[in-house]
């Protein structure tokens, strides 16, 4: 390229930069041209939203507009009216807008403000909707007015017809029980569905209240529970959000709260089950969580056979659910008892067939519930005193040979000598009759019961509104102590049995470290002696854990860990170490020349001590 092309594009480009620059708006016109294009956009949006709610209104004009000739179109329209079926236990109000149940009153519990009995459903929190799936359309019961017949104060008919064809659901409240009797039956309309349908669909809604003091408490108590066909029960998360789609036919899905439910139940069988659980997020709404069921049953579309549902709308009360077991219109046992928790299969043992046998008789004699539970601590403590006391004297003959074992440590100061020093501690333990785990084992055979108790309790709607001393009710925490703000860890309150709770298991934990310290010699007593710490840490975060529990709860636990102090100080003040040392020698006397070896635990422990040791003896070899 020569120069005088190169002079020709650099002039050319001066060109169009000078007209650019000369031919550029000034900013008032760049304002103008702004403000223009605005215009432009607002009124294109304005236009754009014009038209799509021309079109919103011409669709719904279209969908409002019934179609003469739909399936039941003269009942798609008409005045809603309640019917009310009530007996002594329960009082139920359906609707005709739908044909279903939208209220259920449970008598005789008063409700969290104590102003009426417990209102478990209502027709603004819970829906509930039967729908078939047609050849031309659908069938949503929730769309339709229905026409009550034969009516009387505990059944109704709900009558969804026209000529030739109808849907009846008919509804039985059962005489002095909560369960309620449906049956779904179609007439005429054969044709109108698919033959090799064998279901109807049920859609199943409630936001559930919240019916106790303790919303926290209450929460953790209240869950989406369901059980399989031939198998236990299973529930969704109490705590957070959770959905499942149980693989397995159901006998029936609750919307349970810590105290009462409302069970629908498939004779049937449910299928294809979709189950969700939302929390509140606001815990003064007066709500607990969302619970919704997706669900199939049976269905015969020629109108032969009916379909079966029952539902009971009660308390959780153990014996109350088993009674109402019988009332299953299958042949198979619904096992509603389970919706009360008992704990793990060993602690459920404990509470099913002793603790709750022993309440109930304590129950007998009318008696306030707080001194049931004062007399339940003190028979189950009566009960486990031989294991205590077991406990209690394996500590202290270990506690009168520690001198011995304090020579051991003597004669053995160097860590390499540690196994020598446990195999002449175990031969000493054998020579006068003692076993280092003979404290332990009675102690684990007290905590089942221990963890039973803290299943019960919280699970006995008999503690529900019951008063005791400044206890208002001992199904929630008691707050004489309260304040109007929350506080982290803490709450709006300080509950007064936690308190006493927390206190006496400090001093219990206080008596423990005193009994394993005088057990223990040299390295093992300066560990334990760092270790104490932490197990004072324990009450103390007790205290934060059980303070919004039940009050109930921690009276028992206060009162176990009282007797407990009891316990160990009318044994501490009848053992004498002296006597107990004299027998222990008199053991050792006369078994001198027993040839017996050590059994059980201590020759398990002697055996891997001496393998243990023939490890490190090859080990070294190497």
């Amino acid at each position: 390229m020569d120069k005088n092309t190169v002079t020709g594009f650099i002039l050319i480009a001066l060109v169009v930069i000078g007209f650019s620059w000369y031919s550029r708006p000034s900013e008032a016109e760049l304002r103008q041209m702004a403000q223009q294009d605005s215009i432009a956009a607002v009124e294109r949006e304005k236009a754009e939203a014009e038209q799509k709610l021309k079109a919103e209104d011409e669709e719904a004009a279209h969908q409002a507009v019934p179609d003469s000739s739909a399936l039941f179109f003269d009942s798609r329209q008409g005045n809603e009216q309640e019917i009310v079926l009530q007996n002594n236990k329960v009082k139920l109000t359906l609707s005709t807008l739908g044909g279903t149940i939208q209220n259920a009153e449970i008598l005789g519990y008063k409700s969290r403000n104590h102003e009426g009995d417990v209102i478990l459903m209502n027709r603004k929190d819970a829906q509930m909707a039967f729908s078939f799936e047609g050849k031309q359309e659908n069938i949503v019961t929730s769309d339709y007015f229905f026409r009550p017949e034969n009516q009387t104060d505990s059944s109704v008919t709900m009558m969804l017809d026209q000529p030739g064809k109808y849907i009846a659901i008919s509804y039985r409240l059962r005489p002095d029980t909560y369960m309620v009797d449906v049956h779904i039956t179609t007439g005429g309309m054969s044709g109108l569905f698919s033959p090799s349908m064998k279901t109807m669909n049920v859609s199943w809604t409630d936001r559930i209240m919240q019916q106790e003091k303790g919303y926290d408490f209450e929460n953790r108590y209240s869950s989406l529970t369901y059980k399989r066909v031939g198998k236990g029960t299973k529930n969704l998360s109490e705590t957070r959000n959770d959905t499942k789609t149980p693989e397995q036919p159901l006998d029936w899905v609750a919307f349970k709260n810590q105290f009462f439910s409302a069970v629908l139940i498939a004779p049937q069988d449910f299928t294809d089950a979709q189950l969700s659980t939302t929390q509140e997020e606001d815990k003064k709404s007066g709500f607990l969580k969302t619970y919704e069921a997706d669900l199939k049953t049976f269905f015969d579309p020629s109108g032969a056979q009916p379909t079966h549902l029952q539902m009971y709308l009660g308390p959780n009360d153990f014996h109350m659910l088993k009674d109402h077991n019988k009332q299953s219109l299958a042949d198979k046992d619904l096992e509603l008892e389970d919706l009360v928790y008992l704990g793990w299969p060993i602690v459920r043992w404990i509470n099913r067939w002793f603790i709750i046998y022993l309440f109930d008789w304590l129950k007998g004699f009318g008696l306030h519930m707080g001194l049931v539970l004062l007399l339940l601590t003190v028979i189950v403590k009566a009960l486990v005193y031989p294991t205590t006391k077991k406990s209690f004297m394996s500590s202290a003959k270990m506690r009168v040979l520690k001198p011995q074992i304090d020579e051991l440590s003597k004669k053995y100061p160097k860590q390499e000598d540690a196994m020598k020093k446990q195999q002449e501690m175990m031969q000493i333990y054998s020579q006068y009759g003692v076993s280092p785990m003979g404290g332990c084992l009675p102690m684990l055979i007290q905590t089942p019961i221990w963890i039973a108790l803290f299943n019960f309790v919280p699970n006995a709607i008999e503690l529900r509104g019951q008063s005791f001393l400044w206890a208002d009710d001992l199904s929630a925490y008691d707050d004489l102590i309260r304040w109007g703000k929350d506080i982290w860890l803490v709450g709006d309150h300080l509950s007064i049995f936690c308190i006493l709770f927390s206190l006496t298991n400090i001093i219990n934990t206080w008596i423990s470290m005193r009994q394993q310290q005088n057990q223990l010699t040299g390295d093992q007593a300066q560990q334990m002696k760092m270790m104490q710490y932490m197990m004072y840490f324990m009450p103390v975060m007790f205290f934060f854990v059980f303070n919004n529990y039940s009050s109930g709860l921690s009276y028992y636990y206060f009162l176990s860990g009282l007797l407990n102090i009891l316990m160990m100080w009318y044994l501490r003040r009848t053992t004498d170490d002296k006597k107990l040392l004299e027998k222990l020698e008199a053991y050792k006397a006369q078994h001198k020349n027993d040839p017996k070896k050590l059994s059980g635990m201590a020759a398990r422990l002697e055996a891997l001590q001496k393998q243990a040791q023939q490890m490190e003896e090859q080990r070294r070899k190497k």
